[in-house]
C-alpha cells in the first residue's frame, strides 16, 4: 500500500497581483520549510520518492526542506497549482467581479470563481477545469502506484482538489478546504483499492509552540 505525504509550499509573496510576482518564497516561507525538514529528521521519516511541481515556490520549498537527502527530486508540471490569477482576471473582465484585496474578500471570491470555472463560464483562461482535474487525478494515481512513502511538494489548490476528489466535496466544500490549508502543512494519504484515503489533514507539528505562532500562515 503506497503512502503519500503532500506538502503545501512555504509562504510565497503574498500581495502579488500576478503569478510571476507571487511565485517565490518569502523569508518566512523558507523558514517554514526548514522547520518542516528538521521535523522530518527528528521523527525519522523515511521517504523513498520525492516529487515537486515545476513552480519556483515548490522547488524552493523542497530545497529548504532538504528533500534531496531522500533521493532524486522529480519535477512534474502536473503537480502545479491551478491558474488562479488567470481565473481572477477572467472574473473581473467577464463578470465584473473586483479583485480581492483582503483575506475576507478572497474567502468570498474563491468559491464563486471555482464555481464559474467548473461550470465553464470563464473564457480564455490558462487551463480548463477539466484539464486541471484530469492531471490531478492522473499524477496522484501514478504516484500511488509506486513503492514506499512518497513526499510531494505542491500547492494548496492542488491539495484541496485531491481532497475534493477523495471526499466527494461540492464546489463550496472544495473552496473551504483550499482556504484552510496552511503554508508548509502536511497531508497524508494511503492508497486503498486504487483510490487515495485521507489519513491526515493540515498537519503543522513543526509550527507548534508559542514562538512559532506567527509562522502559521495561509497566504
Amino acid at each position: 500500500m503506497a503512502h503519500m505525504t503532500l506538502v503545501r509550499h512555504g509562504q510565497a509573496q503574498s500581495g502579488a497581483q500576478d503569478e510571476a510576482s507571487y511565485d517565490r518564497l518569502s523569508d518566512l516561507g523558507h523558514q517554514q520549510a526548514q522547520w518542516l525538514g528538521a521535523h522530518f529528521q527528528r521523527t525519522e521519516e523515511h521517504f523513498v520518492r520525492v516529487y515537486t511541481g515545476t513552480m519556483r515556490r515548490h522547488i524552493e520549498t523542497a530545497e529548504s526542506m532538504g528533500a534531496a537527502q531522500y533521493g532524486e527530486v522529480i519535477q512534474d508540471p502536473r503537480l502545479n497549482e491551478f491558474p488562479y490569477f488567470s481565473l481572477e482576471k477572467a472574473m473581473q473582465d467577464q463578470h465584473r467581479e473586483p479583485v480581492a484585496q483582503s483575506r475576507e474578500e478572497f474567502a468570498r471570491h474563491l468559491p464563486k470563481t471555482l464555481d464559474y470555472w467548473a461550470e465553464g463560464r470563464l473564457e480564455g483562461v490558462d487551463e480548463s477545469f477539466e484539464a486541471f482535474t484530469s492531471r490531478v487525478t492522473d499524477v496522484i494515481a501514478e504516484i500511488a502506484e509506486g513503492p514506499g512513502q512518497a513526499l510531494v511538494v505542491t500547492s494548496g489548490g492542488f491539495i484541496s482538489t485531491v481532497m475534493q476528489q477523495t471526499l466527494a466535496l461540492n464546489t463550496d466544500g472544495w473552496a473551504r478546504m483550499c482556504l484552510a490549508i496552511f503554508n508548509s502543512s502536511t497531508h497524508r494519504f494511503q492508497s486503498l483499492l486504487d483510490r487515495p484515503i485521507l489519513t491526515q489533514f493540515n498537519g503543522i507539528p513543526h509550527l507548534e509552540g508559542r514562538d512559532r505562532q506567527h509562522a502559521r500562515t495561509h497566504i
